[in-house]
């Protein structure tokens, strides 16, 4: 069992080791019980990790179509007609303005424009000259302001602020375009962070969120993060603030499962032993979290998010088989935390995947013992 934590712990370093152990896969002769490399993922229909999607954390067709059509064309149109027909309170809305955001920056930092060439993600621009009473677009150009900041500048410099300025500017924009819409709100909640607004600022724009989307899942882990001991709160006061989401979340919320994103927001940057997982803080973040998957809607958009941290948290502890269980309902898409902290985040994905599956193995289990 040992061999397995050695492989994390190259994951949680960054995959410095994750190169070179696959170039050497070809020369091992032999593989111990348990390694990884014993057990093939492919077994159970797993995606090969060169065709994991890393946009996003669960399949929304309807916005991968028109995300191909609006790179491919440049025509903002589609994007504009798809965030009119989502549901404005919903976590979809949310998602979706993340994504199309998240494209036109993507497309900006690898197309900045020059003489003969128009920069990435014209489309956003041309969408808000267009149509600048569009609370799609305005929606999307805010967080796009708050992308660029976060991935261009560093944050407490002159260029950060500027952008996150711009950002504020932006939001106050999209939301007198859509007064009842508590995207522009949950995109202010990142400019909050970035700008250190006091917590008596963050808790009335909190409470203009609450008024609009109380159950909104996006918004509360948007939220957590101005709480953590990282940026304007503690250990704590993060602790508290998912605590009290999940205790008053209704039945088949997701919310239930906040304590265990506060866990995460809070893990040592290297911890190797195994029954740090299965404490008695982790252990009931878990739970938390399992009882909030078992009961929310199947469609529910925020539940890839909470199966990907859930498998996480139960390779870490050892619980394979309910791992694995988790596994087989979002494989594919790698869109969310924790992988998206890495540099790789298919291979970071990846590799727990495989340890998952090393360890169901190990422990009697195989493709056909899986309940699907």
């Amino acid at each position: 069992m040992e061999i397995l934590w050695v492989l994390v712990a190259a994951v949680m370093l960054g995959f410095v080791l994750l190169p070179f152990l696959r170039r050497r896969r070809g020369m091992i002769e032999q593989v111990p019980p348990g390694h990884p490399d014993a057990a093939d993922p492919a077994n159970y229909g797993s995606v090969r990790e060169e065709e994991l999607d890393v946009r996003m954390p669960g399949p929304d067709q309807d916005l991968l179509d028109v995300l191909d059509l609006v790179q491919r064309t440049q025509d903002y149109r589609a994007a504009s007609q798809l965030l009119a027909g989502t549901e404005a309170e919903g976590e979809l809305r949310w998602q979706r303005v993340q994504a199309f955001a998240g494209a036109a920056s993507l497309e900006l930092q690898q197309r900045p424009g020059g003489v003969s060439e128009s920069p990435g993600g014209q489309w956003l621009r041309v969408w808000r000259a267009e149509q600048p009473k569009d609370a799609g677009g305005a929606a999307v150009h805010a967080e796009f302001l708050v992308q660029q900041a976060w991935r261009t500048s560093t944050p407490g410099t002159d260029e950060f602020r500027i952008i996150m300025e711009e950002a504020r500017s932006a939001c106050g924009e999209a939301a007198l375009l859509a007064p009842g819409d508590p995207v522009p709100y949950i995109v202010e909640l990142s400019v909050a962070r970035g700008l250190t607004y006091s917590q008596p600022e963050f808790e009335q724009l909190w409470l203009k969120i609450l008024d609009r989307a109380p159950s909104h899942m996006g918004a509360h882990l948007a939220a957590l993060h101005y709480w953590c001991e990282k940026w304007h709160g503690s250990r704590e006061l993060a602790y508290s603030f998912a605590e009290a989401a999940a205790a008053r979340a209704p039945q088949g919320s997701l919310l239930a499962a906040m304590p265990l994103f506060a866990v995460f927001e809070h893990l040592p940057e290297v911890n190797l032993v195994s029954s740090f997982y299965q404490s008695e803080v982790v252990t009931k973040a878990i739970h938390g979290a399992l009882h909030a998957v078992h009961s929310a809607r199947p469609e529910d958009p925020m539940l890839a998010h909470v199966r990907h941290l859930l498998v996480f948290f139960l390779v870490r502890a050892e619980r394979w088989s309910e791992a694995m269980n988790q596994l087989i309902h979002i494989d594919g898409h790698v869109g969310a935390l924790p992988w998206t902290l890495n540099a790789d985040p298919a291979g970071a994905f990846a590799v727990y995947r495989a340890l998952a599956v090393a360890g169901y193995e190990a422990n009697g289990g195989s493709p056909a013992t899986l309940p699907q």
